[in-house]
């Protein structure tokens, strides 16, 4: 990684992760740091599209309230604890708010959740960025979507999979280049919906293990089921990776750094889920594989395992630093950016 690249990470994406750290810990002092992390991981998305559309990176209200939605709605619908019934009912109801529809919440979950489209609403409001919201229920009904998958069971196929898989990481973040902006093209709409099928893939990837236990139901999950190895879904997500990161050329804003660091991010995520689970390769393919990778297979096996061990603490740690940040000057406050959750 060039200087430039690492100038880019330390004054660019990481101040901005622990902006929308201490927006979201503004927001909801109940927040956990594992929960921050996960929603912070489409900050970021929505950062690095922000310099492609022309726009400065910076965290905004509408990026708290997007981002933030995922631990409060997508945690929530993926509960195995939770009935069938409820769930639909909750997205019959958040549909609604997404629409418009003046509907009054039912529990606190509810209450932060329309808080938070109310968010959205302040920086971009309806009568003149209509395209947000339909993007917003857009990746709405893709959760739906991805709800009724679950309870398919094994009638499913290859193609309905990819099919759920790519809406919901298309529409993910064709919402989150809708938000960097406010609005978009045709062609900036297909990289951003192109972008975020190549994130969903790489997730489903790095969560095999995770997902065989719980039995959900990915193009990869379905192969193992299937006893065949991941050397050919892989192959073409690394050319599909490559075809996604010909298209950043395509836009006029955002420096060769940006682009380069965003191609090269995604395929380390594809090298890195490879090297955690071995056993659903052919010797041949992780030798070839391993010949391309910067760094060795076993390192990065260690280098997982030794993150994983140490995650706690790591948590620890950035919600003390975030703590600390809210008792004194933020990041924000240092570079006399916007408030991360003023209307």
């Amino acid at each position: 990684m060039n200087e430039a690249a690492v100038e880019l990470i330390t004054r660019g994406f990481l101040p901005a992760g622990t902006e929308f750290a201490r927006c979201s810990r503004r927001f909801d002092t109940a927040l956990g740091m594992e929960e921050i992390v996960q929603a912070c991981r489409n900050a970021w998305t929505v950062c690095g599209l922000q310099p492609l559309l022309g726009r400065r990176l910076s965290i905004t209200p509408s990026i708290v309230g997007y981002s933030l939605l995922y631990p409060y709605t997508d945690n929530y619908l993926d509960r195995k604890d939770e009935a069938g019934p409820s769930k639909r009912e909750f997205c019959r109801r958040f549909r609604g708010r997404l629409r418009g529809e003046s509907i009054a919440p039912q529990n606190d979950r509810e209450a932060a959740i329309w808080a938070l489209v109310d968010m959205i609403e302040g920086e971009y409001p309806r009568a003149r960025y209509p395209q947000v919201f339909d993007c917003l229920l857009a990746i709405h009904q893709a959760q739906e979507e991805s709800m009724a998958q679950m309870g398919a069971g094994s009638t499913q196929n290859d193609l309905d999979v990819l099919r759920i898989s790519c809406a919901k990481g298309g529409s993910s973040v064709l919402a989150d280049a809708c938000l960097a902006r406010g609005w978009l093209i045709e062609g900036e709409s297909r990289v951003a919906f192109d972008w975020g099928t190549l994130l969903q893939l790489g997730d489903d990837l790095q969560d095999i293990r995770e997902d065989l236990r719980c039995g959900s139901s990915t193009l990869f999950t379905l192969a193992i089921s299937q006893a065949r190895p991941l050397d050919a879904l892989v192959d073409q997500l690394l050319n599909f990776s490559e075809h996604v990161g010909s298209e950043l050329d395509g836009f006029p804003a955002g420096t060769a750094t940006l682009k380069d660091l965003l191609r090269m991010s995604w395929r380390s995520i594809i090298l890195a889920a490879v090297a955690n689970v071995p056993e659903y390769f052919t010797r041949a393919f992780l030798r070839e594989l391993e010949g391309s990778s910067p760094f060795r297979f076993g390192f990065l096996q260690e280098r997982h395992e030794h993150l994983a061990g140490h995650r706690g603490l790591y948590a620890r740690t950035f919600s003390a630093f975030v703590d600390d940040l809210q008792n004194g000057d933020s990041l924000a406050d240092r570079a006399q950016a916007t408030p991360c959750l003023a209307h």
